[in-house]
């Protein structure tokens, strides 16, 4: 049985958790906080997480668990068995992860933790986010998927980065970031009722209160 090494509210553990329950894999979740102790660091190497565990080992690095699991060939496929689709698929994957999901870290503190950042460091955030989503509407298909009419490791992506987005958007500068990208909102829903999706989310909501406590403490030491 796998091992799934992170914290319900990380976005990046979430990623894996859903790609294990959709491929329909035996896991076990051990709860545990990034951390710099030689212990953690002798199973994640900056340590990060999501970690997961396996026979042989550990393997850190989000993109790394995921090509993993797929490689391992068990349960349900989640990137196209043809060459060129599943190259369309990790492009959006590295196109959300880079140019959405890291944007909006920039307006975190801000945004979800009261405080204040750079103004140089916002007006950076809203360009690259706005950038990003454009560069999301050029190249996904919402049909009704990120690369097409199947689900896949784009959707992960897209899901647990989006919404973060989205967030430090409105928050930040009042701004929706799919103000006029009603095929993404429509995937959002789409994935919202997926049972997986729903598990996740309530997890998440009920490791919130112990985690916002902790990074207060980590703020203030």
């Amino acid at each position: 049985m796998f091992k799934l090494y992170g914290f319900a509210v990380s976005n990046y553990f979430n990623m894996v958790k859903l790609a294990l329950l959709e491929k329909g894999l035996a896991f076990e979740v051990v709860t545990l906080y990034g951390n710099q102790s030689d212990e953690f660091l002798g199973i994640s190497p900056r340590g990060k997480v999501p970690v997961l565990g396996v026979e042989q080992g550990f393997i850190n690095e989000t993109s790394a668990i995921l090509d993993y699991l797929e490689e391992c060939g068990a349960g349900k496929a989640l990137l196209p068995h043809e060459p060129f689709a599943r190259a369309q698929v990790r492009a959006l994957m590295k196109e959300i992860e880079l140019y959405i999901e890291l944007p909006a870290r920039l307006g975190y503190p801000e945004a979800f933790f009261g405080m204040e950042i750079a103004e140089a460091l916002k007006t950076r955030c809203k360009a690259e986010l706005l950038a990003g989503i454009a560069t999301l509407k050029r190249h996904g298909r919402f049909t009704p998927y990120v690369a097409g009419d199947s689900f896949s490791l784009a959707d992960i992506y897209f899901l647990y980065s989006i919404d973060l987005a989205c967030g430090v958007a409105k928050k930040l500068f009042n701004l929706d970031l799919l103000a006029d990208f009603s095929s993404a909102h429509e995937l959002l829903a789409l994935l919202n009722q997926n049972p997986h999706v729903k598990c996740i989310a309530a997890d998440k909501e009920a490791a919130m209160p112990a985690f916002l406590a902790m990074a207060q403490a980590k703020a203030k030491a």
